[in-house]
């Protein structure tokens, strides 16, 4: 069994791949990455854990490795927001974290998010000597490994959510939304948001409607993703409550959804690029915008009219984290709902993403839907999608020597220029473009696009399509 880190971690198949066992090797090999980095004797190390089957049984072993390694290990009393885990470290000087979730995956999957002394997703590099450490160790006896869990003392317990929705306190203008005094409806999946966001509401006097509040480990039979189809019972929440908003986070709350007053689904290109906006308008901050290569250049529109810099990284949060740590950006996320600020934590906060929302809505006035008409009617209006093609062996042995290709154009379409930074980037004279990037964990490739028309974006994913069989 080969454990490898993907962009957010390590994750498989409860019982399968995802064991006690490999749990121990994992933690084990995360310890002595810290020892010989520098981490001293007894430096704390925190460990949480999502609503997923066995959670807390797995996070249990892990504070054993961790103690028996001479670790001050800290379980967290509850299951909690990946965010939460990331304020947690930084705020109590913690050499890092692991925190047990597969995040959006389905329900049979579990996994490691492990987080460095600055409460960030750890880099590559780190992850690449983790494994290494890993296959090191792998070739010895699971019996050593539970031979030094065993010989591990205790841990302290940790109660995070106290400090965490305090420290948003300070990064929410509650008072704008208790002002507008509207009422709201949250879906947390059965995940580890029920008890941070609507709280955080209520503690200001909000009301708020929370369904699926509840541990269930099947996350109701599908993938705890807010993606729009998943939302229907919140849409029906709104309805009933009249709610100005719909909110919604992921499994372990780094990811959110968002439904506008009337049911309307924001996606994250969207959000991201209105609350640009809204931040960029309403805060006395310096610093640009990021986004990932595979998000909307709306974002990069909203930079140019507003007169900030744009920075593009590879996708992975990790790499806007980098950004926030060097108070470099006022805001950046991802296309696939990740999104931080300035002055925030270098880690994806959905519970935050749905709360700046509220706050845009309560201060401007104005719906998202409206805010984002206001935004296309002054820098255009794009369209952006995607798909995914699975690959046969014969493709994927073919695919490298594709992707190295410089086409001159695609369909007919002319390619001013080819960006490499996370996959191939085709960028077209009109202003459209056609992102393909392999998945790192299994034989598919997403294609992304982006144009002025939804009729064109179909078109632009299709030839991608094409492109990538032919």
């Amino acid at each position: 069994m080969a454990i490898r880190f993907g962009t957010s971690g390590w994750r498989a198949v409860i019982a399968d791949e995802f064991t006690f066992e490999g749990v121990r090797l994992v933690t084990r090999a995360i310890c002595e990455h810290l020892r010989s980095s520098g981490a001293a004797e007894g430096s704390p190390l925190i460990v949480g854990y999502d609503t997923r089957f066995l959670g807390e049984r797995f996070a249990a072993e892990s504070v054993k490795e961790m103690s028996a390694h001479n670790f001050r290990a800290l379980l967290c009393d509850h299951a909690v927001p990946t965010p939460t885990l990331s304020h947690a470290i930084r705020s109590l000087g913690a050499a890092g974290g692991i925190n047990f979730t597969a995040s959006h995956n389905p329900p049979e999957y579990n996994g490691m998010k492990f987080s460095t002394a600055d409460g960030a997703p750890a880099l590559p590099e780190i992850t690449k000597s983790v494994e290494a450490l890993i296959a090191e160790f792998m070739g010895r006896a699971d019996d050593e490994s539970r031979a030094i869990a065993a010989s591990g003392g205790g841990f302290e317990s940790l109660d995070p959510r106290p400090a965490y929705l305090e420290d948003l306190a300070g990064k929410i203008n509650f008072e704008a939304i208790a002002r507008a005094g509207k009422s709201y409806a949250y879906d947390p999946l059965w995940g580890t948001g029920r008890g941070y966001l609507d709280q955080a509401l209520r503690m200001h006097g909000l009301e708020v409607e929370t369904i699926h509040d509840w541990r269930d480990v099947m996350f109701g039979g599908r993938s705890p993703e807010p993606e729009d189809s998943h939302l229907e019972e919140l849409r029906e929440a709104m309805a009933r409550n009249k709610c100005v908003l719909g909110l919604a986070t992921d499994g372990d709350s780094d990811r959110f959804g968002v439904l506008d007053a009337g049911g309307e689904f924001i996606t994250p290109n969207q959000l991201i690029a209105l609350l640009a906006d809204y931040l960029a308008e309403s805060r006395d901050w310096k610093g640009g915008l990021a986004r990932s290569v595979a998000t909307s250049h709306l974002v990069d529109r909203v930079a140019k009219e507003r007169g900030i810099p744009l920075y593009e990284t590879p996708v992975g949060f990790k790499f806007i984290g980098e950004l926030i740590n060097e108070d470099k950006i006022i805001l950046g996320g991802e296309e696939s709902a990740g999104l931080s600020i300035q002055g925030h934590y270098p880690e994806k906060d959905g519970i935050l993403a749905c709360l700046l929302a509220a706050e845009a809505v309560a201060a401007r006035g104005a719906s998202l839907t409206e805010q984002l008409a206001n935004i296309y009617a002054r820098v255009g209006r794009i369209e952006s999608g995607r798909i995914g093609v699975r690959l046969t062996p014969e493709l994927v042995e073919a695919l490298p020597e594709k992707l190295r290709r410089d086409p001159a154009d695609i369909g007919g379409r002319k390619v001013e220029r080819t960006n490499r930074l996370d996959g191939v980037k085709f960028i077209f004279a009109d202003g459209s473009w056609l992102l393909m990037r392999p998945s790192g964990t299994e034989p598919l490739v997403r294609i992304y696009a982006e144009s002025e028309s939804e009729k064109d974006l179909e078109v632009l994913l299709e030839e991608g399509r094409k492109y990538l069989l032919d």
